[in-house]
C-alpha cells in the first residue's frame, strides 16, 4: 500500500483514505475493543496491534493487508533477554535470516511492544524457534502477565545470558547490531554470536491466524 508524506510529527495518511480521516480516529477503549485481548508483545498477525482510524474504507483496507499477510505460514519464536537482572520476552512471528557472512538474523517488533525497549537496553537477545507441543509457551510470552517466566524452565545461553527456553526447537544468541524504523514497527538486526538446535523435529507454525503443525 502505498502513501503520502505528511507534514512534522503528524501520522502517515495510506492511499485511499479521506485526508480529514484522522479527525474520526477512535478513543484508545474502542481501539481496544476492536483489537480484542491481543498483546503488543504478540507479533503474530501482521499490523493487529497498530491502530486505524475508524474508517470504513481504512478498516477494510487494514484488513484485507492482514488477511493476505496470513496467507504466509511461518514458524514462530519467542525472543528474549535479561534486563535489570529479570528475564523478558515476546513472542515473535516476523522472524527472519539476513546473512550468512557476516550472520545476521532480523526480528520485527512494534514500536508499542513493552518488551522491546528492555530488550533493547540489554544490548543482547536470544531469538527461542519454538517446538510444535509449545503453543502454551508462545501464549504465555504474548500474555499482559506481569511475570511471564513463573514455572517457565530456561537456561542462560552461552554467549549473552539470554534465556534459553527449555524445548525449544533451535536458538541463536545475538547481540543487537543495527535498529532501523519502519512504519509502526523497528526492524531490529542482530548478530548471531553462537547458535544451536535441539533434537525435536517437528516445528510449530502460524497460519492464517492460528497455530498449525506438519501433522
Amino acid at each position: 500500500m502505498s502513501s503520502r508524506p505528511t507534514d512534522g510529527d503528524e501520522p502517515e495518511i495510506l492511499a485511499g483514505i479521506r485526508a480529514d480521516a484522522r479527525q474520526a480516529w477512535p478513543s484508545q477503549e474502542l481501539i481496544s475493543s476492536w483489537l480484542g485481548d491481543a498483546e503488543p508483545d504478540f507479533e503474530l498477525k501482521p499490523g493487529e496491534a497498530v491502530p486505524v482510524p475508524d474508517d470504513a474504507e481504512a478498516l477494510a483496507q487494514a484488513r484485507r493487508f492482514r488477511d493476505v499477510l496470513g496467507r504466509f505460514a511461518s514458524g514462530v519464536t519467542v525472543v528474549t533477554a535479561v534486563s535489570g537482572g529479570e528475564p523478558v520476552g515476546m513472542t515473535c512471528q516476523s522472524f527472519s535470516s539476513v546473512s550468512l557472512d557476516p550472520p545476521l538474523v532480523l526480528f520485527v517488533p512494534a514500536k508499542t511492544s513493552r518488551a522491546w525497549p528492555l530488550i533493547r537496553r540489554a544490548g543482547r537477545f536470544c531469538v527461542n524457534v519454538l517446538a510444535a507441543d509449545q503453543a502454551e509457551l508462545s501464549n504465555r510470552m504474548a500474555s499482559r502477565g506481569t511475570d511471564k517466566f513463573s514455572g517457565v524452565a530456561w537456561k542462560p545461553s552461552a554467549h549473552t545470558g539470554s534465556p534459553v527456553l527449555d524445548g525449544a526447537l533451535a536458538h541463536l544468541d545475538c547481540t543487537v547490531h543495527a535498529v532501523h524504523e519502519a512504519g509502526d514497527h523497528f526492524v531490529v538486526i542482530g548478530r548471531v554470536q553462537d547458535l544451536r538446535a535441539a533434537d525435536a523435529e517437528e516445528p510449530l507454525l502460524f497460519y492464517r491466524g492460528g497455530y498449525r503443525t506438519t501433522d
